[in-house]
This record gives C-alpha cells, structure tokens and sequence, in this order.
C-alpha cells in the first residue's frame, strides 16, 4: 500500500499538462484529453514514439469519455510481440492478470480485476470493432487471437464498455488491424523473420499501399516450433486481407477477410511432484488441438453531416475447436493395455461454430443552449449456432486426427440470439466538467438441446433448455478537467448470461435449477490521469467490481436417499483494489542534452483483494450432507498484487528495453486449498517474478533489427492450473529463451 500512496501523492502534486496537436495533418496525441473527434482510430498516437496513451473523449462513432482506457501503439512496444508475450505487451495497462502456458502465444487468456483469464472469456474481444470469440453469449472462449505482427493498435476499455460494446464484467478489448492507411505510396512489401529459442521460426510477409480512393493490405504469417516442453510442437498459420474504398467524400467502404489455423500438441499437465522433478517434462505424447478460424466483415462509414457520422459494420465467422488425447489427470499414466498390446482409445471433441452480426453506431454534436453536446447511440444483432461433439471414440495412435469408430456419445446443438439498443451521451457542462449518462437494452435467447450420453441400449437427452430474457443496462461517467489533467468517476452495469455448459448436465447425475439466473453485477472506477508536460504521464484510479448470482455445483439428496449435483447460483463476489502507471522521462524533466540519449521508466501496479460475500457450499460426508459458506474466502485465480516495471533506453538508432514482471501468489480454487491435491488440480499458484530485455536497432527506413531474452534469469514457474483441456494439472511456463527478428520495408 506504501507504493499506491506514493504515487497517488506524486501525480497529485503535479501541475499542468501541455497537449500539442498538428491541426493541418489531424494527427494528433492520443495523450490529450480533450479531443473531440478523430474520424479514424489509426490517426491516434501516430508519429509518437511512446507505446501507451489515453484514447480520446470520442474516436469514430464512439464515446471513451469518463471511462478507465488505455491505447497500446504496436509498433511501439519493445519485447516479443512475435510470440504475443502479453506480460510485455500490456505492461503498462495496470493489473492485467496473463495466463502464460501457450509455446507461442497462439491463445492468449488476460483478465483483470480477480476475474478468470480463462482465454480472455471475462472480456469482449474484438477485431477492427466485431466479435471474434466463439459466441459472446454463451461461450465466450476467445480460440483465435490476430497475430501482433499485424495489429496496428490495441483499445482496451475496462468495465464501463458494457454499455456500447456488450455487458461483459471485463470490459472490452479491441484489436485494430494494419489496413494500409499509414502507407502514402502505391506499394509497399513488409517482411519480419524471426528465429528463437526452441526451433521457432516466424515468417511474416506483407503488402499495401495507397492508389487514389483506396487504401489496402494483406499479410501471411507462418509460425512453427518444437514447444519449450516435450510434445508441445506447434504449426500456427495466419492470413488476413483487407481493402477500402473512399466511394465519395462522404462514404467509405471497406472489406476484410481473416482466415487461422493451428495444430498444436498437448503435453498434457503435471503434479506437483512431477512439476519439481523436472517442470519441462511430458506424460502425453497422444494429445493434440485444432483451431479453424474464418472471418469476414464489411464495414461502411458515412457522414450525414459536419456534425453527424453513422458506422455500419457485418460479419460471419465460421470455426472449429477440434481435439483428441487421452485426457486423464497426470497421476494416471497413458501406458499399454496389457489385454490389447496397444494404447487405450482416445477421446474426439469437435465444436463447430457459424456466426453472424451486424451493429450500427450514430453519433452526432448537437447544441442546448450555449454548449455542444454529443450523443451516440446505436443497435447489434447477432445469432449463433454452436454444434458440439463430445466423448468420441478415437484410435489408439499417436497421430492427429479425428476418426471416430461410434457415434459421439454427446451431441448437442445451441443457439444464441441477441438484440440490444445502446445510447450514451455527454454532457458539456461549462469547460470543465461532462456528465456522460447511458443505457444498454438487451435481448437475449439461448436454447439448448440434444443428448449428453449415448450406450448401447439407451439415449440420454438433455431438457430442451430454451431461455429468454430481457434486461436494462444503466450507467454513468463523468471528467473534470484540471488544467489539462482529469478526474474521472464511472459506474456501470453488467451482466453474464448462463452459458451453454450451465445448460447442459448429465440426466442420472446433475439437475439444471430451472431458476437459474444470470451473473449481474457491477463496475465503478474513480481515478486522476493525465500528462505533465512531456516527462510524465500517469493514471491513477480505485475500483469495485461487484459479481452477484455466480453459478456453480452443490450436492443434493433426494428422499430416496440418493444423491444428485444441482447447477445453481451460488453466491456473490467482490473485487476492489488499486490501478496505477506511472511513466517518466528524466532526461526531459531534467532537460539532459538529447545527445545524451534519452531514457523512460514506468511502474505499473495492482492491488486486488478479490473474495467471496458469501459462497453455498454443500458436500457429501458419507450418507450426510453438510452444508458450509465460503464468506471471506478469496476467488480464484485472483492474485493480491501485480507490479510491472521497465526502463527504456534510446538514442539514435538503438533502443533497449529492461521490464520486470511480478504476479503474487493466487489460489486455484475456491476452497483456497493450500496443499496441493495428488493430481496436481488443486493448491496454490505460488508468487513469480520475471526479467525480461530487448532491443531495437533501426540501421535505417527500410532494415532493422529486434532481438530479447525473455525470462533472463530463468525463473521456473507456472501461472495456472487446469482441471481439463490443456491439462489437467500445473501448466509450466516458459524458461528463459531468445529471439531474433529481422525486419525490412520496401
């Protein structure tokens, strides 16, 4: 707490902030506060050097004002962005929590705020502004992520996106594409390749540029490697196009297209005594994991007026997540059935997914009275199908593949469809303060149906779950403009619907509460940022989140005496802490010679106390039940504090990059088991620190030179344990490791 105070005092006791603006090219900083409308997000922070920036009061169609944001310029960051290492990406967004098991960074799980960052599920994740997880509503797991390579920016947004992008808990993370808007020539070719540790080896290959009304580009991204474990090689190949045309002065049409594929094997997860053993090590040598991911998106923009906008943007996106192991818990070996000579069969789980959207976004500047205000608002449609088979019986090889011998045992159908209304406004209220009121109105229907088990002489099915619900989203921000700093304040709704998995259960064993209701809850921020001239930028801010209705698993009796597991609501959560990032520049605040080079340090910190405001638990002992709560227990997954630190040294042509990364210890269930379970499920995620370096060398336009050590002092550590896919058990994280990228643009 001794840190949270110093910096809050430190960025209190500054002064002015001085914004500059180039009005002739309208490029302007993404640091200043005060912008009213960029018509394009790529303009945002250009020609700047610093990686991280406040987004302004309103980009495109859309309001950040008075909502905790960040801006993360990709060309910018210094560290392994061709493995997508988001402990170094996100470094200076504070207390965003990384799950670190994936070889290359193919899967990305963040969270925030004591939230799970199972594959991203609390956040809504976005592409160049449309859904790219599997179904927002009802299974919300992000298995494609866009290769950093081609990503131009990062928007995220924490708990107050709820009410323009969707009622997710996390809030919103937008990934903006490169489009070829920055290229001023007919044709430019970009190419990175890269090797590193463990046979990695990264192609990149890209093209663009500007002819008249049209902007476009297009890249293809191979990725392939031996993994840093046994069995854990990867194949990872990524392709995108995208292409717009400025129709008239007032329209712009642009389409794009995304194509990702990988197969990667599973190593499987470790006990805790195999962990210590040797944490590299692998059990399984028969798993592996599929991910086909097609997306196409039309976007239009089309200014009614000087003062009024409107963007209109559809997509479909068709995936699979396929997979098939043997995918028992490590302390059951996958050895040679004595009776067959050969391997067990192993399991098939295919998911099929085919989406569709379409959202429309108006702004528009009206006056009352003496002062501008703006209003946005807009609506989304989306439906999707999701086909789900499970429990498949493979082959006893060792290959990949998804030959089945029966029908899947599990074969389930859902859908998901949404309707919501959102509008926000600001209020300008004199020149200081804005008042920025909102709704979300949502419609939402899942239906569930099919069978969850299939034997030889009977066919289990589920209950046709068909749910529909209605609900109203509110909330509320507002800035005060100090000088050119800010106060900001936001509350905001939001919501998690039941999911698929809550809908499905097996008939002889669990019952599905037909009163189960959705997670709802809420976010509210209040914090101080801004930028002291041109050597310090800080954001400082406390938040609540509160999550009531969490659902889970209890054991019931019935009066026969048997017993069942009841899927139910049962209990509430609240999170709240403190965000903080403080980046200086000496050498300005000193003005140090610029001959001299020049030198940046940042110190990004968290401090979260996540628990449980009450938690029904009701366990079997013997032939009794015996009920307890888990008030005051903390949630899992939620580490108490997070620091990320770096300094960054740059003069000419050479810039080097020194971060380190600590994560305290965190509980892996809600028990808060201490001694880990023989099966490596259960216990605790011990505490980590990581070094990391890098380096850039820009010889000239055309040629550079990025290289790192990531994990320099070869700490041994895992962030996560798994109770299924990709483990069960610890899954280790990476050791120390290099690479190399070499970097031209013609």
């Amino acid at each position: 707490m001794k840190i949270a105070v110093f910096l809050m005092v430190l960025v209190f006791s500054t002064g002015k902030l001085i914004a500059q603006e180039d009005k002739n090219t309208g490029n302007a900083d993404s640091g200043l506060l005060h912008t009213k409308y960029l018509p394009d997000i790529k303009l945002v922070g250009r020609n700047t050097k610093a990686d991280i920036h406040f987004l302004p009061e309103i980009v495109g169609t859309t309001i950040n004002a008075g909502k905790k944001n960040a801006l993360i310029m990709m060309d910018n960051v210094q560290g392994n962005v061709v493995t997508n290492t988001m402990r170094q990406v996100m470094a200076k967004v504070p207390g965003i929590q990384v799950w670190e098991s994936d070889p290359s960074g193919i899967q990305i799980g963040i969270a925030a705020r004591g939230l799970s960052p199972n594959r991203s599920w609390e956040f809504n994740t976005r592409q160049n502004g449309y859904d790219i997880s599997s179904d927002p509503f009802g299974y919300p797991e992000a298995y494609y992520t866009p290769q950093l390579n081609s990503v131009q920016r990062i928007q995220v947004l924490r708990g107050a996106a709820s009410l323009q992008y969707g009622p997710q808990f996390g809030g919103m993370v937008n990934f903006i594409m490169k489009d070829g808007s920055d290229i001023n020539k007919p044709f430019q070719y970009e190419s990175q390749q890269t090797a590193g540790s463990f046979g990695l080896f990264n192609s990149y290959n890209a093209f663009g540029g500007e002819t008249g009304k049209t902007h476009y580009y297009a890249f293809w991204d191979h990725r392939r490697g031996d993994g840093f474990r046994e069995n854990s090689g990867f194949r990872v190949n990524t392709g995108y196009g995208s292409i717009s045309w400025k129709i008239n002065p007032k329209l712009k049409l642009g389409v794009e297209i995304t194509h990702f594929n990988y197969l990667s094997q599973q190593p499987g997860g470790l006990t805790d005594a195999q962990f210590k053993v040797d944490a590299y090590q692998s059990f399984r040598q028969r798993n592996w994991f599929e991910v086909n991911w097609n997306i196409a998106a039309i976007n239009l923009d089309y200014t009614l007026s000087e003062k009024s906008r409107l963007n209109v943007k559809a997509f479909a996106m068709y995936g699979e997540r396929n997979s098939i192991g043997f995918n028992q818990t490590p302390n059951v070996a996958d050895s040679i059935n004595a009776s067959t000579q050969a391997y067990n069969n192993r399991r098939v789980d295919v998911d099929q997914y085919n989406n569709v959207g379409l959202e429309a976004r108006y702004i528009s500047d009206y006056r009352l009275g003496k002062t501008n205000h703006t209003v946005s608002a807009g609506a989304r449609y989306f439906t999707g199908n999701t086909y789900r088979f499970q429990n498949g019986k493979g082959d006893a090889g060792l290959k990949y593949n998804l030959d089945v011998s029966s029908p899947y045992q599990t074969d389930l159908d859902f859908l998901t469809s949404n309707l919501a209304f959102f509008a926000e406004n600001i209020f300008r209220i004199g020149k200081n303060l804005s008042i920025i009121p909102g709704i979300r109105m949502e419609y939402i229907r899942n239906k569930a149906d099919g069978r969850v088990n299939l034997t030889s002489s009977n066919e289990l099915k589920i209950a046709n779950q068909n749910r529909t619900r209605q609900f109203l989203l509110t909330g509320i921000g507002a800035e005060y403009h100090i000088g050119q700093t800010e106060i900001y304040a936001n509350f905001s709704k939001a919501y998690r619907p039941v999911l698929f998995s809550d809908l499905t259960g097996n008939p002889t064993t669990d019952v599905i509460d037909q009163e189960l209701k959705d997670a709802k809850g809420y976010n509210i921020d209040l914090g101080y940022r801004g930028r002291i001239k041109d050597y310090l930028f800080f954001d400082v801010s406390g938040f609540l989140l509160q999550y009531n209705n969490r659902i889970g698993i209890i054991t019931q009796q019935k009066q026969d005496g048997s017993f069942y597991n009841l899927r139910t609501n049962v209990g509430n959560s609240s999170s709240r802490g403190i965000e903080a990032l403080v980046e200086i520049n000496p050498m300005k605040a000193w003005k140090v010679k610029p001959s001299l080079g020049n030198i940046t340090a940042f110190a990004s910190v968290a401090f979260i106390r996540a628990t449980y405001d009450q938690l029904r638990v009701i366990t079997r002992q013997g032939n009794r039940l015996v009920e307890s709560n888990l008030k005051n227990n903390r949630v899992e997954n939620a580490p108490e504090q997070i620091y990320r630190t770096g300094i960054t040294y740059s003069r000419k042509k050479l810039t080097l990059t020194t971060q380190y990364s600590h994560v305290a210890e965190a509980f892996s269930d809600a028990n808060n088991t201490t001694t880990p379970t023989a099966n490596g499920i259960n216990g605790m995620i011990p505490a980590y620190s990581i070094l990391d370096i890098s380096g850039t060398c820009q010889f000239t336009e055309m040629f550079y030179l990025k290289t790192g050590i990531n994990n320099l002092l070869n700490e041994k550590y895992f962030t996560r344990r798994s109770s299924g896919y990709p483990g069960p058990g610890i899954l280790t994280s990476e050791p120390r490791n290099f690479f190399l990228t070499v970097g031209v643009k013609l």
